[in-house]
């Protein structure tokens, strides 16, 4: 499972050339929405093409299975009628939302499956796939199949906000969910992207959007726009769950390339303006570790106490490291020293002017240094 556009049809289709085990693949992408008789065909086929052939085992891929409804009880009943039967059929299943993949999913299908997720492109993997430097893919991101279109930024653009936003949106999102007020979700998401890395009340943000619903509708957006991998929001870390749900979100986009994207810089006017330029490296760090936490299974938040802040808290197994983003030669680290004072126990790192250069850090593993 993961966002649109990180590769995960090609990995399964190159899994299928390369490996000796015979397989078949087929898509619910183009599958009119309720027809649930098509997953059983296509399995069906499956079993008789591994009949057919005398094959001890075989590899069903079935792609974008999100559009298929209740499709984990009908996998469930398949599954265990090929356990009954001692047929070797091995499934592979993909998606693009962590949401509607897992509506139903654990209750459905316990102790039958491993979940996979296929994260945003990182650093390392766009050098060495594209040789993108880090300044590259703070600007235009992870996704790798915008990456023949960077020399033309007006172009790539529209590619990111068509071919990828306005997909996501359409077909991941309104599709599949119920929606109220589609308007107001595009419009959290564009402020959304164009805020990331910063804090902004649900107050607030209903006073720059038309049609504003209440918190709870604009926090419920947010939710889905997170789970198709799109737009978080991290809450402010706290001693207790009451505290952290009640804060304020920290807006943060899954790839950079979505608030890139919304922008009315070019990749040359954002780099030479340095408060601009800040803004955007700090979102660059949010999304590599917001993608990485989900991965890696650990926890990230902000920390502000009045007017003292830390960009990111990481929270793994009862132990705390405070990451403090400084882009540029002035900046205060009093967040950092008070968090320290507060957690004795937590540990500390600076990331730019002064600390671990950020593009060294985007190469980093977060849980090897805590």
């Amino acid at each position: 499972m993961g966002p649109r556009q990180t590769g995960k049809t090609t990995l399964v289709n190159q899994l299928l050339s390369k490996i000796d085990i015979p397989g078949m693949y087929d898509s619910a992408d183009a599958i009119p929405a309720g027809n649930t008789l098509w997953l059983e065909k296509i399995w069906e086929a499956a079993r008789i093409k591994m009949s057919r052939i005398n094959s001890s085992q075989f590899i069903l891929v079935v792609d974008e299975i999100q559009k298929i409804p209740n499709w984990s009880e009908m996998v469930k009943k398949l599954w265990d009628e090929d356990t009954l039967h001692n047929r070797n059929l091995k499934v592979i299943i993909t998606g693009s939302s962590r949401l509607l993949l897992q509506t139903g999913l654990t209750e459905s299908l316990a102790g039958r499956f491993e979940s996979i997720y296929m994260e945003h492109w990182s650093l390392e993997e766009m050098k060495s796939a594209f040789g993108w430097n880090a300044e590259q893919y703070a600007w235009y991101g992870g996704y790798p199949g915008s990456a023949s279109l960077i020399s033309d930024e007006t172009r790539w653009k529209q590619y990111i906000n068509t071919s990828l936003i306005e997909t996501s949106i359409s077909r991941d999102i309104l599709m599949l969910t119920r929606i109220d007020k589609p308007s107001l979700l595009k419009q959290m998401f564009e402020l959304g992207c164009l805020y990331s890395g910063q804090i902004l009340s649900y107050t607030k943000l209903q006073g720059q959007l038309q049609d504003a619903g209440n918190t709870t509708t604009l926090s419920h957006y947010l939710q889905i726009l997170n789970s198709a991998g799109l737009l978080g929001g991290l809450e402010k870390y706290a001693a207790d769950i009451i505290r952290k749900r009640s804060s304020s979100p920290k807006f943060q986009v899954h790839n950079n390339a979505l608030l890139s994207a919304q922008h009315s810089f070019t990749f040359q006017e954002a780099s030479a303006d340095h408060r601009e330029w800040g803004r955007i490296v700090e979102s660059a760090i949010g999304s590599y570790l917001l993608n990485d936490s989900i991965s890696a299974g650990y926890s990230l938040h902000y920390w502000r106490d009045r007017d003292r802040e830390v960009d990111f808290i990481i929270e793994s197994k009862g132990k705390l490291l405070a990451i403090e983003v400084k882009s540029r030669e002035k900046g205060s680290i009093d967040g950092l020293q008070l968090f320290r004072q507060r957690f004795p126990n937590s540990k500390v790192l600076l990331v730019g002017k002064g600390g671990i250069p950020w593009q060294d850090f985007l190469t980093i593993h977060p849980l090897e240094i805590l």
